[in-house]
């Protein structure tokens, strides 16, 4: 047994977004015409109709611009607001899709309970989760190594365990995130060679925050996008570093947690 629900858009409580409508809304973008368009879905042209008026009504910019008449019954394509409102709606359904298996998997369906509800919705404390897109996996019987790239195009290596792999369903291409803590972050002030950690990110200081044993160093890898480490007060003096300087983010393969 297992989970499964359609996703839906609501606007002021009232559905606009269904799956039906999403299926027509595709259609109208490869045919170019309405009544094509619900023989495929399938629906009636009226349904489609209203179905259109009903979408554009309730969204705050027109999705399908319709003319009518012609051959077919009239011409139909999707604005620019239109196909980023499908391209929108397919993130969120793989992303439902991912939460519905996460719960047929921590269900136990002899009993009828969940083994572990907090897992669904676990936070964790780790201070840098960065936004990453698999490059490459290579796996033996036992571990696995994931090659990742930031959005500032900048490479990570983790390693995790081949079950892992599994259990995460982890594909070249996905999009996930890389979370490691902050005093696993090291920081050099050039690129180091012949270091045994794989992953040095290039980035440049943008706070330092001293407490009486400890310095934070806050770096910004690109925009939007930063790393927190946490060192001591004196390696941070004895390697003078300043806001703006460029240094080296510098973390152990081993350290990189992965999740999706």
């Amino acid at each position: 047994m297992q989970f499964d629900s359609s996703l839906t858009l609501l606007n002021l409580d009232t559905p606009f977004l269904l799956e039906k409508r999403i299926k027509l809304l595709q259609a109208i973008e490869k045919e170019g015409s309405i009544s094509k368009a619900a023989k495929t879905v399938p629906m009636s042209y009226k349904t489609a109709w209203e179905a259109i008026d009903s979408i554009n009504n309730l969204c705050p910019s027109i999705v399908v611009e319709k003319e009518t008449g012609g051959k077919g019954g009239g011409g139909a394509k999707l604005t620019k607001y239109g196909k980023n409102l499908i391209e929108t709606y397919s993130i969120l359904q793989k992303e439902h899709e991912k939460f519905l298996k996460q719960l047929t998997s921590l269900t136990d369906f002899n009993t009828g309970s969940l083994k572990s509800l907090k897992r669904v919705s676990m936070q964790i404390s780790a201070r840098n989760q960065l936004a990453v897109k698999i490059e490459k996996i290579v796996e033996d019987n036992v571990n696995a190594s994931i090659t990742l790239k930031t959005k500032s195009s900048q490479k990570m290596v983790s390693n995790i365990s081949t079950n892992s792999v599994t259990a995460l369903d982890l594909k070249v291409e996905d999009e996930i995130i890389a979370i490691f803590k902050s005093n696993n972050v090291m920081i050099a002030t050039s690129h180091l060679l012949g270091f045994s950690a794989r992953n040095k990110l290039e980035g440049v200081i943008k706070t330092l925050n001293f407490s009486e044993v400890s310095c934070e160093v806050v770096l910004e890898i690109s925009t939007h996008e930063t790393i927190t480490s946490v060192i001591t007060k004196e390696a941070a003096l004895q390697l003078e570093l300043k806001v703006g300087q460029k240094v080296f983010a510098v973390i152990k393969s081993s350290d990189i947690m992965l999740g999706n």
